[in-house]
């Protein structure tokens, strides 16, 4: 391996620019190029200026967002008091992945690379800009990219004399290896550290919430299944305003974990440690030392998300099978983009299901090697949708149940909202703990949602463990890890200001908190847009809101999108309204929110208010632009989408 060094530094939201990241490590190791693989906070950024060559691979989120994981690199590196030169060594090339039908598409990436650019940095290439809404998806455009920034790579630092690159078909070593341990010494940590938690709830020290209710909201006849979820958090140090989001780790289900562990020839009793190969690589925090296979297959492998094709690559390279390894050397391949996009990408195809397809290579995968084929389960973020001014220790959620078919025999589901579906808050259970609070092959398998009685938010409480394998509860309350995190949106805190909220659909979840809260405040000049399809079957909080109105707390304006011939949208009634809406904005100076479903309801939305800013306050097109991008610039226009 060249001495030379490659560092590429990530910020990833939902995992697909750290794997892409990945990626970037593994074809520069395969050109014997020495590379570092690191997460851009994780990154003591004033190391920068000694760095000779980086690759920033980057999400945007939100309208425009840095992802969570590289906003403290973000503040640092538009700085205004670094020098113009500070980075004239190195040579960079920035790698974005965004969504065209986002406003502010790749906006992370474009301005980075402008940053650095001013910063003294010389680009190998211009700024790759990746779109999920391409066919195939971002590598139609990163596939190019990539073959010529390699040849820029090589140009810099060709491959050794004597050596040559690692063809596609031979696997690099894995990252980590699994250091099985003897039968006698098999043991299951509890989830949660070990030691006191210091500060509040978060990702490595989740708090165990109670759930209270698990209530379907929407009617019997209804296309979906819509939860409402409450939560007791009484004690866990937890506190939140309107507009922030709770963070829930899921896992996987029993039958997945079985199936998961039968076509991989796995016993989930099996315990082990793991230790990196690299010395300036860390093991997962989320992971226990030691650990089982049971813990690792049900809550931290993602065995039910859509495999990427990083994971065809690395699968290819571990297959004994011919005619397998073919097709998914095929599928690893540029030219093979277009196939894969057709097997896996457009039914949704899941990698437990991938495995069940190539079974002599699944059956041959060694251990080693899972936590490079298959991502970690990534938490979920829901918005809250209650305020602790109204129900105090208490935090509830709106869950839309995701279930939806394709050409597969079997419904696709989302992991994280039908998990919570399938729990039921009157049900507790068993557990059996072995020595040191740990499961023991033969036990019942440990369950998150089902933790025992004397366990404290983070794990085994002094004295509620005994020193041989016994059942410690009867019954214990459903719990479910989880943390809060500040949201995008936030409300003026002055009791005058009127706000203006258009959420349709479960988009009305951040509202329902907000509302509670200003209520609570005695504040004023509450306005809610809300459509849904038929008021008998998703029309959620009718009661709590027909009350607000009754009271004077609140104005509500609704649209039933099917219960007429002509359907009828939240931007319809926004028009209707046009003139209210501009007198509001514009003389009583409001703030207005809007929250909901990405695909299509936000331009239309924002289209609807440009009409009005054009009607109703007589500005030519472009003013309304510029009336618009004022709102946006001064936090009083506000959007929160999901895809």
């Amino acid at each position: 391996m060249s001495s030379s060094r490659l560092l590429v530094l990530f910020g990833s939201q939902t995992g697909t620019a750290e794997d892409m990241a990945e990626r970037l490590g593994r074809e520069a190791r395969r050109r014997r190029l020495g590379c570092r693989v690191v997460a851009l906070d994780s990154y003591p950024v004033v190391n920068l200026i000694n760095e000779s060559l980086v690759i920033f691979v980057c999400a945007t989120t939100g309208q425009g967002d840095p992802p969570d994981n590289m906003k403290n690199f973000w503040r640092f590196i538009f700085r205004k008091n670094l020098p113009p030169t500070s980075l004239c060594q190195m040579d960079f090339a920035v790698l974005g992945l965004g969504d065209s039908s986002y406003t502010k598409f790749n906006f992370v990436a474009k301005k980075l690379h402008r940053r650095l650019l001013q910063l003294g940095g010389c680009a190998l290439l211009p700024a790759c800009l990746g779109d999920d809404q391409h066919e195939l998806g971002p590598d139609a455009a990163i596939d190019p990219w990539l073959h010529n920034l390699w040849g820029k790579v090589l140009g810099l630092y060709p491959v050794p004399p004597g050596l040559s690159m690692i063809p596609p078909g031979v696997p690099l070593p894995s990252k980590f290896t699994l250091q099985f341990l003897q039968e006698a010494s098999r043991t299951e940590e509890w989830y949660g550290p070990t030691t006191d938690p210091q500060g509040p709830p978060s990702e490595l020290q989740p708090f165990l919430a109670p759930m209270v209710s698990n209530q379907r909201v929407t009617g019997p006849s209804h296309f979906q299944d819509v939860r409402l979820i409450e939560f007791d958090i009484a004690g866990s140090g937890i506190s939140f305003a309107a507009g922030d989001t709770v963070l829930i780790q899921p896992e996987n289900s029993a039958s997945h974990v079985q199936q998961f562990c039968q076509v991989l020839g796995l016993d989930p009793g099996w315990c082990f440690t793991l230790q990196p190969r690299e010395p300036d690589v860390s093991c997962p925090a989320r992971l226990p030392q030691p650990c089982s296979m049971h813990h690792l297959a049900s809550r931290y492998l993602d065995i039910t998300s859509v495999p990427r094709r990083s994971f065809f690559e690395l699968l290819a390279g571990l297959s004994p099978d011919e005619l397998e390894q073919e097709k998914l050397l095929e599928f690893g391949s540029a030219q093979g983009q277009e196939g894969l996009h057709d097997y896996c990408s457009r039914p949704r195809r899941t990698i437990l299901e991938v495995l069940c397809d190539f079974p002599h290579t699944a059956g041959a995968v060694p251990p080693d090697y899972l936590l490079d084929l298959i991502p970690p389960i990534r938490p979920r973020a829901f918005s809250i949708t209650s305020s602790l001014l109204a129900l105090p220790g208490r935090l509830q959620i709106l869950v839309a149940v995701v279930q939806y078919r394709t050409r597969l025999k079997e419904p696709r589901r989302g992991l994280c909202s039908c998990w919570l579906a399938s729990l039921d808050p009157g049900q507790g259970g068993p557990l059996l703990l072995g020595e040191g609070g740990c499961w023991r092959p033969g036990s019942l398998l440990p369950h998150v949602a089902r933790p025992v009685l004397g366990w404290g938010a983070y794990g085994p409480q002094s004295g509620s463990v005994a020193s041989s394998c016994h059942l410690l509860s009867a019954a214990g309350p459903i719990r479910v890890p989880l943390w809060v995190r500040s949201g995008g949106l936030t409300f003026p805190k002055t009791s005058d200001t009127p706000v203006v909220m258009v959420g349709p659909g479960t988009g009305v979840a951040p509202f329902r908190a907000a509302i509670q809260e200003r209520v609570a405040r005695g504040q004023t000049g509450n306005f809610l847009f809300f459509g849904c399809r038929h008021r008998d079957q998703d029309f959620y909080w009718e009661a709590e809101w027909r009350e607000l109105e009754r009271r004077g707390c609140l104005t509500l304006v609704t649209a039933f999108s099917r219960e007429q011939e002509q359907k009828v949208y939240v931007q319809h009634r926004l028009q209707e309204l046009g003139s209210l809406v501009w007198e509001l904005l514009d003389r009583r100076g409001a703030h207005f929110y809007l929250a909901g479903n990405a695909k299509s309801m936000p331009a239309d939305v924002t289209e609807a208010l440009m009409s009005i800013f054009q009607e109703h306050g007589g500005l030519s097109g472009r003013d309304a632009a510029s009336y618009l991008a004022r709102l946006q610039r001064t936090l009083r226009f506000q959007v929160e989408t999901w895809a």
